[in-house]
């Protein structure tokens, strides 16, 4: 009897036994069922892209002229001031007429007795070397006097406006200009343009440029020049870009920035919300989803189209990216993609 109950007791803890390992297996199962990351995905499209770079510069005025006399002069009277607008040709600045008197005065002289000793020149009272040292003074005398008369008045080759104005009445000019006329209307922007897009870029060339000042206005340029040499050491060229300028609100020195579209090209595309940034550093990365694991693959980024990104390398087309759960992806997380 003792030997019976022993043995229906060993078979009931081994069936207790027998029960509790099939439950714990299907826990484990349903908790690593569990250890699997919800996520939502989105498929890399090849899509047709306009390649746009911005370069920046500085708006400049069309044409600048610094205005002086070509000989150190006393400054008589300026007639403009900074802001006023002139015409080509309008006198701005009228300069100390005493070196011209003096000159002038000097001038009659030598003419009178060059008359003189021409007639002592055909009497053979002089040599003709003696005529011929009177005749060089009174060319060089003429020379001095018709100099001084062009810096008697200084006048505007263009309209503008003044921009500078460097002295006041009176005094002596020097170093700078007596006063700077630049004409802005139209104004432009200098550019440094990469050399792989030389063929691309032609004169009369529409692009978009865009001013700090005035953030929510577009401007419409024009490529006026394009230099003919690339600089060796950047490996740009530079492109000169002109705006219209009619109501007189772009001003030289603000800084734009020049947007130009050189080529329509596929390129792969995925949401922003796949693109993740690494702490700490400018990397950018997504999860790429494969067999039901996450793959973490850093991305080169071209321009951001909407709420797509370019993506120049690290994404292939038809590539499956995490858009949603990416919070809790690490390298080779595994994942259950839901809708």
């Amino acid at each position: 009897m003792k030997t019976v109950s022993i043995l229906k007791y060993m078979s009931l803890v081994a069936l207790t036994v027998l029960v509790g390992c099939k439950g714990k297996t299907a826990e484990t199962e349903t908790v690593e069922e569990n250890s699997k990351v919800a996520v939502k995905v989105a498929t890399a499209v090849m899509k047709p892209i306009d390649q746009i770079y911005e370069y920046s510069g500085t708006v400049e005025g069309f044409k600048v002229n610094n205005i002086s006399p070509s000989m150190p002069l006393r400054i008589d009277k300026i007639n403009v001031e900074v802001g006023d607008v002139v015409r080509a040709g309008q006198v701005l600045a009228i300069m100390d007429k005493t070196q011209f008197n003096q000159a002038t005065v000097q001038l009659k002289t030598l003419e009178q007795d060059l008359k003189r000793i021409e007639n002592l020149l055909k009497a053979g009272a002089i040599s003709q070397q003696e005529y011929d040292n009177l005749k060089s003074q009174v060319d060089i005398s003429t020379t001095s006097v018709n100099n001084l008369k062009e810096n008697m008045q200084l006048t505007s080759p263009i309209s503008g406006i003044v921009t500078a104005r460097n002295y006041d009445d009176g005094d002596m000019y020097g170093a700078l200009p007596v006063v700077t006329v630049m004409r802005m209307q139209p104004v432009k922007i200098l550019v440094n343009v990469q050399e792989t897009f030389y063929p691309s870029v032609k004169k009369g060339m529409k692009v978009k440029v865009k001013l700090d000042t005035y953030p929510d206005r577009d401007f419409e340029g024009t490529v006026y020049l394009v230099h003919p040499t690339v600089n060796q050491l950047t490996r740009t060229f530079a492109v000169e870009v002109t705006l219209p300028n009619s109501d007189m609100t772009v001003k030289p020195g603000m800084f734009a920035r020049v947007e130009m579209t050189f080529d329509v090209i596929p390129r792969v595309a995925i949401p922003d919300k796949a693109v993740q940034k690494q702490e700490g550093s400018n990397e950018r990365y997504v999860f790429v989803i494969k067999n039901g694991v996450a793959h973490r693959k850093s991305v080169e980024l071209g321009r951001r189209v909407g709420d797509e990104f370019e993506v120049l390398s690290g994404v292939e087309e038809n590539d499956q990216v995490a858009i949603a759960g990416t919070t809790r992806l690490m390298d080779k997380t595994e994942v259950e993609i839901q809708n």
